[in-house]
């Protein structure tokens, strides 16, 4: 019988008044509760131990959230803990220590705060408001800055249902399920402020809710409130869920509801950081704000937003770049366009290339680039693919000179290092690599013996996870236990294992390896050289294509002869992330050249002693050492760029990488496997003689400091948010005198710019000598730019086969004689060209805009070239 609709059984009793009750901590164990509610326990490894040794069996059990170990400690065993003076010491330290950080990360003097906005946070797996890769980085982020001292705020939304957990069905095919987040029992403090903003003609409250990470506050944005009708509470319930204007709703909520939160905490921000363009509309705001309230116009408000603005893509493809239709920003930026006195047309034209129709969506990367002067990729290879795909920005300047600069994504060693490899770093480099350190030459003392000690620690550790990750995916999957009696023998914590864990986009081409089934089932099944395979990672709810993969490899791992060394393990989170970078021997990264735009899991795995497999592409294509150092030795393996006119995803692509990733393994990984064993039989390993851990120890030594979130937040403090404060400061300084003055050199420039011409180049063009200097002269006619509007360059390089220059130098020559125009309205200039690379060498002259007050003479994008 179906249960009776109006059973209260059935329905259920809906609480009227709610209060939340802490759990009680004995005298002398009251810190505890301070720790808990500051998120640096999550990567703070004293913080951690003591959370452990308050509740060691729900510890073990998995359970990492201190709130859930608080409250279900024994009360008899935490009396315990009052009266134990070694305990009540580690308490002291690390409460201790927690205050130490708060201070560092206090703000400097005559500093603002950077606000770092982003859709999501990967902190902890116990704060679910994150999806993957682009949240772990934010995370990261924020805790290296936290501890180098970079005052800081973070900006987000808080998902009441955040990101699905994977469920798969007996086949193989993801379904999600989705939980509620409850933020009251989450280290989570709510906020009497309140903000609004407008949502197509009605408003919409928001609460926030504050987080701690050591020093840096992160607010999350609410919309679930009884003052907004039931749809509209539904703005924030999940992280990348629904369709194009549920998007566009909540990207209103983080970047316009972000800008008005900050400023109604009254917290002093200087800089503004999108993290990817869903906080994109923050730069609307500020521009609202500064003509409204400050009553300037569209030029200088522009000129104030972008100087204080960074800017970072992750996006490697123009269609990875989110977009919305014209008829939806018509409604839902109307009243902007009125408050601003503009009409929609000058909005839309912000996330437009030049030339496209007036109808063509708004793309929120175009609005981004337009709106900061400050951008970048995250890695070598993307700044590059990031240059080439907003050139059109800048249609004046060549692709090389596009001004997107790079920063190379970091991870966070104190969140990823697996507590055996972080004792050993501290022993053996001298220093805690877990909070930045940057000396890694030490890496090349640790013997085999204390290297294989840690590995194979990390390994056993990932075959139990796996074993019951294994087991409670078959039960969810609604297989019974009787079923289930082979997962306690899935993997072997002797045996090579290669891991891949991604968000499962065709993209990333997770089942590369099933391009060739049968050659994969042989190599499983050859006992001689034994290796396993771990995979994990989800799909995006509305991917088929990324679901069918997934299917595939699951099915793969259901084969009876297979599925104890080869695993697909359901609702990959950051515990299970943490596990298998922690336990791999290779790291396993195939993406589809050039469509990564940096990664950041390989790096993990490398700090942990894991030997990266990759395709050279994202931060592979920089950090990947061939064995060019002076013992010749890898740190670790390559699979090659593709052919130029290759395209992106083919079969035959596919096919040869394939075959390349197989011989990869077969011959190279399998074999320096097999020795390992042979020379651990036969040496112990006391020494530093085998083969694969000397490229274990050049991959530390070479990758460390390089994947370190540490470097990666002091670059951005060094080359991005130092130097936008200082602009900032620069144009709002005497009631942004120095902004009106930028805007109207601006539009003098663009008004006059043509008629300024490089008339002509004087150079002595004989064969000269390697290392010689020619004197240039150029004959530069200024037209309506006075003397100290330009700089004129002298670009000096090799002539490549289609008669460019390749990367050449550029240097600013000085006027030869007055400034001022002669009678024939000439201006010449002089340098010179020093003839450093043999061959063919060539020169041109160019002028570019000069103000004291520019980010850079190439931002405007105006270049005169020589005739």
């Amino acid at each position: 019988m179906d249960p009776d609709p109006h059973s209260t059984v059935t329905r259920g009793f809906r609480a009227r008044r709610s209060f939340t009750v802490r759990p009680h901590l004995p005298g002398g164990l009251e810190d505890l509760r301070s720790l808990a509610r500051n998120l640096r326990w999550s990567h703070d490894r004293g913080t951690l131990e003591l959370f452990a040794a308050v509740a060691p069996e729900v510890w073990d059990a998995g359970v990492r959230d201190p709130a859930v170990l608080l409250a279900r400690a024994d009360q008899d065993h935490l009396a315990g803990l009052a009266g134990d003076p070694g305990f009540l010491d580690r308490l002291d330290a690390a409460s201790r220590s927690l205050r130490e950080s708060l201070a560092t990360g206090a703000p400097g003097t005559g500093r603002g705060l950077v606000a770092y906005f982003s859709p999501e946070f990967g902190i902890t797996e116990a704060i679910g408001q994150y999806s993957g890769g682009l949240g772990v980085l934010a995370g990261d982020h924020l805790k290296a800055a936290g501890e180098l001292g970079i005052p800081m705020v973070a900006v987000g939304l808080f998902y009441r249902h955040g990101y699905f957990h994977q469920v798969l069905s007996p086949d193989g095919w993801q379904s999600e399920r989705f939980v509620d987040n409850d933020p009251h029992t989450m280290p989570l403090v709510p906020l009497e402020e309140k903000v609004e903003v407008d949502l197509a003609g009605e408003p919409l409250v928001l609460r926030a809710w504050k987080a701690m990470l050591g020093p840096v506050p992160i607010y999350l944005l609410d919309a679930d409130l009884p003052e907004n009708d039931p749809a509209a509470r539904m703005v924030t319930d999940r992280l990348y869920g629904g369709d194009v204007e549920h998007r566009l709703r909540q990207e209103i909520v983080l970047g316009i509801g972000g800008v008005r939160l900050l400023e109604a905490l009254g917290e002093p921000v200087e800089v503004f950081h999108t993290n990817e363009g869903h906080a994109g509309f923050m730069g609307l705001e500020r521009i609202r704000t500064f003509m409204t309230r400050d009553e300037l116009d569209l030029d200088t408000a522009l000129a104030r937003v972008r100087a204080s603005s960074v800017f970072t893509t992750h996006t490697p493809v123009p269609a990875g770049m989110e977009r919305f239709g014209r008829s939806l920003m018509e409604r839902y930026f109307s009243r902007w366009a009125s408050e601003t006195g503009l009409g929609v047309q000058t909005l839309v034209e912000l996330g437009h290339t030049p030339g496209e129709p007036p109808d063509s969506p708004f793309n929120m990367a175009v609005m981004g680039m337009r709106l900061s002067w400050f951008r970048n990729g995250v890695s070598r290879s993307h700044g590059e693919t990031s240059r080439a795909m907003f050139g059109r920005l800048w249609p004046g300047l060549p692709t090389a000179e596009v001004p997107i600069g790079h920063v190379t994504n970091g991870v966070h060693p104190g969140t990823w290092l697996a507590p055996e490899m972080s004792e050993l770093f501290v022993e053996r480099l001298g220093h805690d690599t877990a909070t930045g350190g940057t000396d890694w030459s030490g890496a090349g003392l640790i013997t085999d013996h204390e290297l294989r000690d840690a590995c194979d620690t990390a390994r056993a550790t990932l075959v139990e996870v796996a074993r019951q990750r294994l087991r409670s995916g078959a039960l969810d999957a609604g297989r019974s236990p009787s079923e289930l009696a082979w997962t306690d023998q899935a993997l072997d914590p002797a045996t090579t294992t290669i891991c891949f864990a991604r968000r499962m986009a065709t993209h990333k081409r997770a089942a590369l390896l099933l391009e060739q089934p049968d050659r994969l089932r042989e190599l499983l099944l050859d006992g001689s050289r034994p290796v396993q395979f771990v995979f994990a990672g989800k799909a995006h709810t509305d991917d088929d294509e990324g679901k069918e993969m997934v299917r595939r490899l699951v099915a793969f791992a259901s084969e009876p002869a297979l599925r104890h060394r080869f695993v697909f393990l359901a609702d990959y989170d950051m515990a299970l992330a943490r596990a298998m970078v922690q336990g791999a021997d290779v790291w396993l990264n195939t993406p589809m050249h050039p469509l990564e735009a940096s990664g950041t899991s390989g790096m993990k795995a490398a700090l942990n002693g894991a030997l990266n497999l990759s395709v050279l592409d994202g931060w592979w294509a920089e950090a990947f050492d061939a064995g060019s150092g002076p013992n010749g030795v890898p740190n670790g393996w390559a699979i090659a760029a593709p052919a130029a006119g290759t395209q992106p995803g083919s079969r035959d692509q596919a096919r040869l990488d394939s075959n390349t990733l197989f011989e990869l393994i077969e011959n190279q990984v399998l074999p320096l496997a097999a020795e390992e064993r042979r020379h651990r039989d036969s040496t112990g390993g006391d020494d530093r003689s085998s083969p694969w851990w000397n490229r274990v120890r050049h991959s530390l030594a070479t990758l460390g400091p390089v994947v370190d979130a540490h470097r990666m937040s002091a670059a951005y403090d060094s080359d991005m948010y130092r130097p936008a404060a200082a602009l900032s400061r620069a144009l709002a300084a005497q009631d942004n005198s120095g902004a009106r003055a930028l805007s109207e050199f601006l539009g003098h420039i663009r008004a006059d710019w043509d008629s300024l011409r490089v008339a002509a180049v004087d150079v002595d063009e004989r064969d000269g000598d390697l290392g010689s200097r020619r004197r240039v002269v150029a004959s530069v006619e200024p037209g309506r730019m006075r003397p100290g509007e330009i700089e004129v360059q002298l670009l000096v390089g090799h002539i490549g086969a289609g008669g460019e220059l390749e990367e050449p130098t550029v240097t600013t020559m000085s006027p030869h004689g007055s400034p001022e125009p002669d009678r024939d309205g000439i201006v010449r200039y002089e340098g010179d060209a020093v003839l450093s690379v043999p061959g063919r060498m060539g020169l041109t002259v160019r002028a570019v805009p000069r103000h004291e007050l520019l980010s850079t003479p190439l931002e405007p994008g105006l270049v005169a070239w020589a005739d």
